[in-house]
């Protein structure tokens, strides 16, 4: 059995090939595209920007 190529979202919480690279977190383009048709008075909004803060700079090794 194959395993689906791709990343896991960090809105969705699914696997998905397309997307976009947040530092070391992965946004699938439907979330991408959901997120930008979003306006700030609706509440997928805040669930968004919930999401979002999982985001996190990738660590400086030296």
């Amino acid at each position: 059995m194959k395993k689906p190529a791709g990343e896991t979202c960090i809105i969705c919480d699914t696997e998905k090939a397309k997307g976009i690279h947040l530092y070391t977190s992965f946004v699938c383009t439907d979330c991408e595209t959901d997120m930008i048709q979003t306006g700030t008075e609706d509440p997928k909004y805040k669930y968004f920007i919930d999401k979002l803060r999982r985001v996190k700079t990738p660590p400086l090794y030296s």
